[in-house]
């Protein structure tokens, strides 16, 4: 383990914190397991699952009115890595990491490659970025970027994507995300037919490039920056477009990016039945593409989407683990970002063990005999169990803090970051 880690959390403190705990965990956990006869089974899938941290979510996040920062902020990639390496170091389940290019290019692909490792950490989706100008961009994107009337504007945005890719592949990437702003902020601005097959055009020239063992994921989103239309705006389109590219091409379903109402675990299980399901941006809002801490707003609705999740996988001998994309896609406004990706992880983690424990056989017969009120009581009755002794049993198996988010604030991490790098700098990002 680094130094840089071990000065802040290393295995013996975290040893001494669950030695500490490990009396009440064990009568919570062996309680748990007493009344709920298949929460030893699922251990093992709860110690797999990982979920990755997005390189854009280590600094404080910010609105179109305004950022505050904070002390210690991750000043490179580097300093990035190591807090994820940090936040994988206390859960055991944020394991990889999610790069956002230009925002943090590697200069030094595979001496960067080589620090992850160090930290146990691998590199997951590589995320594109043409819904911004850069400094010394030739052409702007504010007309679009793959679906812009202009072809050189189109191919500026389609060799970007391509060298993500080539980043990826020196990291040990296996998947490209796309996201486009592209769309339009009146009527009449834009022909939608035309810029659809300008988009698709662009799509087809980058999935080309990819190579054999990658994917292609397409992210949907309703609206903003464009109100009035956005070219890829939701599951529909996403899906026929992947559809036409081929099947290393899949839909990535960003939990914000829907209108209100949106029944998400219906789009997941369509989705999961075709085929085309590819992975997830995790966060949870109020009204929109909020990017608040996952679970903190509809954990409920984030337990259904993992029932259809896990049911939909099962059907399809998908391993929960690697088969889809798992990824966190959040803003911490007011929150200190290790604190809120902790807690983001935790409440993942958390709907996932409860949709383990629901009663299938129960539930089919229940649907079988249309018998609704005992539908519902099958999956609350699941959703009601307090499975925290569970994900922390399976956290500890794993080698970790048995209460991450204590121990981070017991070691007073923040203030040590703030005195190692300062307090003026700002990570890179929104």
């Amino acid at each position: 383990m680094l130094q840089t880690l071990s000065m802040h959390i290393s295995r013996t403190t975290i040893a001494e914190h669950n030695d500490q705990r490990m009396f009440a965990h064990e009568r919570r956990f062996n309680h748990l397991a007493s009344e709920t006869p298949q929460a030893l089974s699922v251990l093992p899938l709860l110690e797999a699952f990982q979920v990755a941290i997005p390189s854009w979510a280590l600094g404080a996040g910010g609105t179109r009115f305004g950022r505050f920062g904070l002390g210690g902020e991750p000043r490179n990639l580097e300093e990035k890595i190591a807090d994820v390496g940090l936040l994988h170091a206390l859960n055991r389940s944020s394991g990889a990491i999610s790069l956002h290019i230009p925002w943090d290019i590697p200069e030094d692909a595979e001496r960067i490659k080589a620090l992850a490792t160090r930290y146990g950490l691998v590199f997951d989706a590589m995320n594109s970025n043409t819904f911004q100008d850069q400094p010394g961009q030739p052409l702007s994107y504010k007309y679009g970027s793959l679906q812009h009337v202009d072809k050189a504007v189109r191919k500026q945005a389609i060799d970007h994507n391509i060298e993500v890719i080539r980043y990826g592949e020196v990291l040990g990437s296996k998947s490209l995300t796309v996201w486009l702003a592209d769309g339009s902020c009146f009527p009449g601005q834009l022909n939608f037919r035309e810029a659809f097959q300008r988009t698709l055009e662009s799509l087809h020239e980058i999935y080309a490039a990819l190579p054999a063992d990658w994917k292609l994921f397409l992210e949907y989103k309703a609206f903003e920056p464009n109100f009035y239309s956005t070219t890829v705006a939701d599951w529909g389109q996403s899906l026929l477009a992947v559809s036409k590219l081929g099947p290393q091409a899949y839909t990535l379903v960003d939990l914000g990016h829907h209108l209100q109402g949106a029944n998400i675990e219906q789009i997941v299980a369509l989705l999961l039945m075709e085929g085309k399901l590819g992975g997830f941006h995790f966060n949870d809002s109020k009204y929109g593409d909020d990017d608040l801490t996952v679970g903190s707003i509809k954990p409920y609705q984030l337990f259904l989407i993992f029932c259809e999740l896990v049911e939909g996988m099962d059907a399809r001998g998908m391993l929960h683990s690697r088969d889809l994309g798992w990824m966190i896609d959040a803003s911490h406004n007011v929150k200190d970002p290790l604190e809120d990706l902790l807690q983001s992880v935790e409440a993942i983690k958390i709907a996932y063990a409860q949709a383990l424990l629901v009663d299938r056989a129960a539930l089919r017969e229940a649907r079988a005999a249309s018998d609704v009120v005992r539908a519902q009581e099958v999956l609350q009755a699941a959703y009601r169990t307090d499975v925290r002794p569970l994900v922390a049993e399976a956290r500890l198996r794993a080698g970790g803090a048995l209460e991450p988010l204590a121990l981070y604030r017991a070691g007073e991490v923040r203030r040590r970051l703030t005195e190692e790098r300062g307090s003026g700098g700002r990570a890179t990002g929104l």
